[in-house]
């Protein structure tokens, strides 16, 4: 009878510990609603890119010349063969600074954010290219840019407002 008993006390403290689990994994659905998640995440992903994009200019349209010594001296590609340097280090400077303006503002505006969490993606590949030891860091903005472009942007987007837009304006009509 003893043993029934202690089997009886066990099963009911597994119980408790399962309910309090419960109650824990409700806690903190509650706090990691996905409309939050999916905008920190563009949040987390547009911030380095924002502050390396700022750095490069000197004004409007103006870019600033160790943006530009960057790309010609220091930004070399590794690929099979050897490291190469870009061709045309002013314009590869002026179109990384102006992806890295733009893009950055597009995913915090949650506007063709699939697109602009791909373009990020890409430039994440090319920036591994020329900094092969920076992978700690850029395999985390890989993981946030597929994140965004598996789940989206979000109800707290320009993206869902205009497809929102777009069914009530079009959704109803049969052509």
């Amino acid at each position: 009878m003893i043993a029934f008993e202690r089997h009886l006390a066990a099963g009911s403290t597994i119980d408790t510990i399962g309910r309090l689990v419960d109650k824990a994994n409700a806690l903190v659905r509650k706090v990691a609603r996905p409309p939050l998640v999916q905008f920190l995440l563009r949040v987390a992903l547009a911030t380095p890119f924002w502050r390396s994009g700022i750095l490069k200019w000197d004004g409007f349209l103006r870019i600033n010349d160790i943006a530009i010594s960057l790309f010609a001296d220091e930004f070399m590609l590794h690929l099979p063969g050897g490291p190469y340097s870009f061709p045309a280090p002013a314009a590869m400077a002026f179109l990384s600074a102006s992806a890295e303006i733009m893009l950055p503002i597009l995913l915090i505006l949650g506007l063709a954010t699939r697109f602009t969490a791909l373009g990020l993606l890409v430039m994440t590949a090319i920036i591994q290219l020329t900094v092969p030891d920076g992978w700690p860091v850029h395999i985390a903005w890989v993981a946030m840019a597929f994140a965004i472009m598996a789940g989206g942007a979000g109800w707290f987007s320009a993206d869902h407002w205009l497809s929102k837009l777009h069914r009530r304006l079009f959704g109803a009509r049969r052509d």
